[in-house]
């Protein structure tokens, strides 16, 4: 196995811890709310829905984004894009919440979630999307090739 030279712009970097946690607890919670999609909603106070596949699949989709983060892991400055669109996600989705909160549609105590999936997430995401910006090499100067 070889690795680049840094002088060559592939210093060797270590896997993001940040983004290995965040794989694991989207699998969970994915697996979570897949195997027992009621049970947020009790603990919360509210009824079950009353089509569980709805919020299965929605256990799905952040399963798959914790593959997606697992998967980035291994070289976050490469896979900058999905470090984004999980970010976007941890943005909008407690923007959403808080308008149907807001409309009364959602009890708040559903936005207890909200913590532990989107906002602690918000500047480790940030950053390495920051340390992705940085790295990337410059454009091309308007109108030529150098």
């Amino acid at each position: 196995m070889t690795h680049e030279s840094p002088a060559a712009g592939g210093a060797h970097r270590r896997p993001s811890r940040v983004l290995q946690l965040a794989g694991l607890y989207n699998v969970a919670w994915g697996a979570f709310a897949i195997l027992f999609p009621a049970a947020l909603f009790r603990w919360c106070g509210m009824a079950p829905p009353e089509q569980p596949w709805l919020w299965q699949c929605i256990g799905m989709i952040v399963g798959v984004y914790g593959v997606g983060y697992w998967i980035a892991a291994r070289d976050p400055r490469r896979h900058w894009p999905i470090v984004l669109v999980g970010l976007l996600g941890k943005v909008l989705g407690p923007i959403g919440f808080v308008g149907n909160a807001l409309r009364g549609e959602v009890p708040w105590a559903f936005g207890a979630t909200i913590v532990t999936n989107d906002l602690i997430w918000w500047i480790p995401f940030a950053r390495l999307l920051w340390d992705a910006a940085r790295a990337a090499p410059p454009p091309l100067a308007k109108g030529g090739r150098g």
